[in-house]
């Protein structure tokens, strides 16, 4: 368990406020211009030592993304984008940090840019996060006011500036390629690859994008050294992460622990425990709507990282653990994220526009049991047929949950149907 001492966000739950003074009083801002004296190449290099991988949901490495941004750029200004677009079902993490943390994500923006050569970053916020929004800009503000960022950043000789821009509620601006194009004015939809936006970005320059929480630990990680947050966690999964636990548990929370906590550990520890108790648990999903439910057999051991989530045929993607006990119906939960997929997707790619829009049709009959036995096999196969053939991973996201379901639960499909062609037979009869 991670000791509260070694919790790099002090202030998640808000209690102290979200000003310029609080932030400095937890450690915030904190020798920042002596982290910059000492160049982009040991930013870049202290956090590919740090293991650090993207906390939003990809786990690509940090540092390796960072060392991807070129170092000449035939004059074109660099950018740093920071994916704010916190839509995922389930997910809030990114919240908690914008309105309770917010000189964090400042802070991690100046000593990213400076990794990446950025002379600006963009934070691009959740259009439905309004008043997380209006903190942010208080902090921008406040950053500015102080000379932390600007001109002559903390005195170090970089010009820095940091803009916000609140989005219009599209899921698919959480995709970094369709959260540029909607930066730049154009409908959210992603973009084919290469060219990377390493190369050509926002504006056609040079651009690395990044979640919040991946930018908000840098500060700290520069602070304590690689060493210290590559000690938590297995090889290839180190560091803490925040957990947010929601559904079927006694005190749904957001929490920071230590990657390669196990599923149960996390639970009942910070979660008080499943509703009802741990043999009232039917399935989770471990990692956001996106990725695969997991049965109570498989939650007993599993280990809440990217290589132990995956050995269960699921995902760490987000940290977002939804609890549903034996009250639940798992076939309607499935329908109802398949529903916002088919709603969400931007229908660039035909697999996804249309192959979202079926899948979420079946799975209303499925509900109600109203399907043939083979078409469980016949949904199955569409969603193979979406998967990994869309621009973007919208496409995946919305046929993994239901391959979970099939996976998992396939009796309990059957069972559905069967019953109702058993009450139609009597009722016929």
């Amino acid at each position: 368990m991670l000791k509260d001492s070694d919790r790099i966000f002090q202030n998640i739950y808000g209690f102290k406020g979200s000003g310029l003074k609080t932030a400095k009083s937890i450690g915030d801002w904190k020798n920042t211009k002596k982290y910059i004296a000492k160049g982009r190449d040991w930013i870049v290099d202290e956090i590919k030592n740090s293991g650090l991988r993207g906390r939003g949901g990809a786990g690509f490495s940090t540092g390796m993304k960072w060392s991807f941004m070129p170092k000449e750029t035939g004059g074109r200004p660099v950018y740093l984008t920071i994916n704010a677009d916190e839509g995922e079902p389930g997910t809030c993490k990114d919240r908690e940090i914008l309105r309770n943390e917010p000189h964090k994500l400042i802070e991690g923006a100046l000593l990213a840019a400076a990794a990446v050569g950025a002379c600006a970053a963009y934070i691009y916020v959740r259009g439905e996060f309004f008043r997380e929004g209006e903190v942010l800009q208080r902090a921008i503000d406040e950053a500015y006011a102080a000379g932390l960022i600007g001109k002559n950043s903390c005195g170090s000789g970089i010009d820095f500036d940091v803009h916000m821009q609140m989005g219009a509620g599209a899921y698919i601006c959480g995709e970094e390629s369709a959260l540029i194009e909607s930066l730049e004015g154009k409908p959210g939809q992603p973009r084919l690859k290469p060219p990377f936006p390493a190369n050509v970005g926002l504006y056609g320059c040079p651009t690395t994008v990044n979640n919040v929480e991946s930018i908000a630990v840098v500060p700290t990680i520069l602070r304590r050294g690689a060493k210290w947050f590559s000690s938590f966690g297995r090889e290839n999964n180190l560091g803490t992460k925040l957990f947010c636990i929601s559904g079927h548990v006694n005190n749904p929370c957001i929490v920071e622990e230590t990657m390669g906590i196990t599923m149960r550990d996390l639970i009942d520890t910070h979660a008080g425990g499943v509703r009802g108790g741990w043999d009232n648990l039917l399935a989770v999903i471990p990692g956001g709507a996106s990725v695969p439910m997991m049965p109570k057999n498989l939650c007993e051991e599993a280990i809440m990282d990217y290589d132990g989530l995956r050995e269960h045929g699921s995902g760490l993607g987000t940290g977002a653990v939804m609890v549903m006990d034996r009250s639940t119906d798992l076939i309607k939960a499935i329908a109802r994220l398949s529903k916002f997929y088919a709603h969400e997707s931007c229908g660039q790619c035909t697999p996804c526009r249309e192959g979202t829009g079926w899948m979420s049709r079946m799975m209303e009959r499925m509900v109600t049991g109203d399907m043939a036995i083979d078409e469980i096999d016949m949904l199955q196969d569409v969603t193979k047929q979406i998967e990994g053939h869309t621009i973007c991973a919208l496409g995946d996201a919305a046929a993994w949950p239901i391959q979970g379901l099939i996976r998992h639960f396939r009796p309990e499909i059957e069972r559905r149907i069967n019953d109702r062609a058993s009450r139609l037979s009597g009722q016929a009869a």
